[in-house]
């Protein structure tokens, strides 16, 4: 979206980031929606709502664990000559999916953390018998819990590209080693503490990324937390490992593109009534099951 009045800094796949101050970023989530990197004409509804309501609570109720980037999601903590200057109609449709955050370094890797193996994971285990330069038992299935959570970074993509895997031993050389073990830390202990909550909630955290950045030498968690757009989350019950697993994100959106034949290459083909609908529920399902909250009350701040 255009936010007259702001510098518009950079557009990702879901999200736009603009200039506040010098000191912080207005972060907003669209309901944009990709598949294979690219983004589908077709967007869905209240999707961007359902990924700041969850970062705005999983930053809240992991806040002990360290320090992050979000200083309010209200569009009343705006300035007020900026909130005059936007209008109703632009802070009506800013409320329940912005966030007013510090300026960050952004450290550029994502600090991925896999409890379960799937995904990307899955592919080079079959290869090779690792992840990421780190050896599993042999026999392990698709969707297995692994023996314990393994921190895999991989490179920030540019737009358009994939994110690589790459060794903590890659990610140490080009960033040092102690900067490497704190995010290493940091992320193992953010994924414990995400996963042992989801599963109280029916809910398995199979695996995730997190994003970190710099602030006057400190690591700030950034970003977005443990939403379905960043995570692979699976319901508990009906999980049974050696094959892909139901998923609480946009696999119905990636089963349709998948089954009309589509190269992968943009443009993305549009996406029928049935196909939003049914992804839509599916996103404000994992927002209530993972807050206890309706997702009304979300929208309602």
């Amino acid at each position: 979206m255009t936010i007259d009045g702001l510098e518009h800094l950079a557009a990702g796949k879901v999200r736009d980031l603009y200039t506040v101050d010098d000191e912080h970023l207005l972060l907003v989530a669209s309901d944009r929606v990709s598949t294979y990197d690219v983004v589908h004409p077709t967007p869905v509804p209240d999707k961007g709502r359902v990924l700041t309501g969850l970062s705005a609570f999983w930053f809240d109720r992991l806040a002990e664990l360290g320090p992050h980037h979000l200083v309010a999601t209200s569009v009343e903590a705006l300035p007020a000559d900026l909130r005059a200057h936007l209008g109703e109609e632009a802070l009506a449709e800013l409320r329940g999916r912005m966030m007013l955050c510090r300026r960050v370094e952004i450290v550029p890797f994502e600090c991925v953390v896999r409890g379960y193996l799937a995904g990307s994971g899955w592919v080079e285990y079959q290869r090779s018998g690792e992840v990421c330069g780190i050896a599993l038992p042999p026999g392990v299935e698709e969707g297995s819990a692994l023996p314990e959570p393994i921190f895999t970074p991989a490179t920030k993509a540019e737009r358009g590209e994939h994110d690589e895997n790459v060794s903590v031993a890659a990610m140490a050389d080009r960033i040092g080693r102690e900067l490497t073990d704190e995010l290493r830390s940091r992320a193992l202990s953010l994924y414990t503490a995400g996963a042992a909550h989801a599963a109280a909630r029916g809910i398995i955290l199979a695996d995730t990324k997190f994003e970190f950045g710099l602030l006057d030498g400190e690591v700030v968690l950034a970003d977005e937390v443990l939403t379905p757009d960043s995570s692979r989350y699976w319901p508990a019950e009906g999980w049974r490992p050696g094959g892909p697993q139901p998923s609480y994100d946009k696999q119905y959106v990636r089963d349709f593109a998948t089954s009309t034949g589509w190269d992968k290459r943009p443009p993305a083909p549009e996406l029928p009534a049935e196909v939003v609908a049914a992804t839509r529920a599916r996103y404000v399902q994992a927002y209530e099951q993972l807050t206890g909250e309706p997702f009304t009350a979300w929208l309602e701040r």
